[in-house]
C-alpha cells in the first residue's frame, strides 16, 4: 500500500479571496505534480483531501491524471491545525493506495509520525509505502 502525501499548490491569499482557490500559476503547478506522480507509477484507488478550496483542487488535478475512477472525498485529519493522528485513524485498515491532499503545518507533523522526517516539500508530495515497520519513505516530488 502506497500513501501519497500531497501540499496543495499556491493559493489567492485570502486578501483577495477568502476561499482561496488556486492560483492560475498554482493549477498549472497542481498539474505538473499529478504528471509527475504520473510517470513514477502513482494509481491511488482513493483520493482524499481536506475539504478546503485549495488542497481540493490540488486532489482534483492529481485524480484526474492518476486514476478518475478512484473515490475522491474529503476527510478528517488533513487540515492545517489538525492532529495527525485524526487522518492516521482514517487511513488504518486502507489496503489500496491513497493520495491525500492537506496543508501546512499538518502535513511535515504527518510525516514525522509515519516516518521520523519532517521535512515535506512545499507545494510538493512524497511517497510512503507501507511496510512491516509502519511507513517507510520512497520518493518524493520537489515543491514549486
Amino acid at each position: 500500500m502506497y500513501l501519497f502525501l500531497v501540499h496543495h499548490a499556491d493559493a489567492l491569499p485570502p486578501d483577495v479571496d477568502h476561499l482561496r482557490p488556486l492560483s492560475s500559476a498554482g493549477m498549472a503547478h497542481a498539474e505538473r505534480v499529478a504528471a509527475e506522480l504520473k510517470a513514477r507509477g502513482a494509481r491511488p484507488s482513493m483520493v482524499w483531501h481536506s475539504g478546503k478550496l485549495r488542497a481540493r483542487q490540488t486532489a482534483e488535478a492529481c485524480w484526474r491524471a492518476l486514476n478518475p475512477l478512484a473515490t475522491f472525498v474529503a476527510v478528517r485529519g488533513l487540515r492545517p491545525e489538525d492532529d495527525p493522528a485524526v487522518f492516521l485513524d482514517t487511513l488504518t485498515g486502507e489496503e489500496g493506495d491513497v493520495l491525500a491532499a492537506g496543508h501546512m503545518p499538518n502535513l511535515p507533523r504527518l510525516l514525522h509520525r509515519l516516518t521520523g522526517r519532517s521535512d515535506f516539500p512545499q507545494h510538493g508530495a512524497v511517497a510512503l509505502e507501507r511496510t512491516n515497520d509502519g511507513f517507510a519513505e520512497r520518493w518524493r516530488v520537489g515543491g514549486g
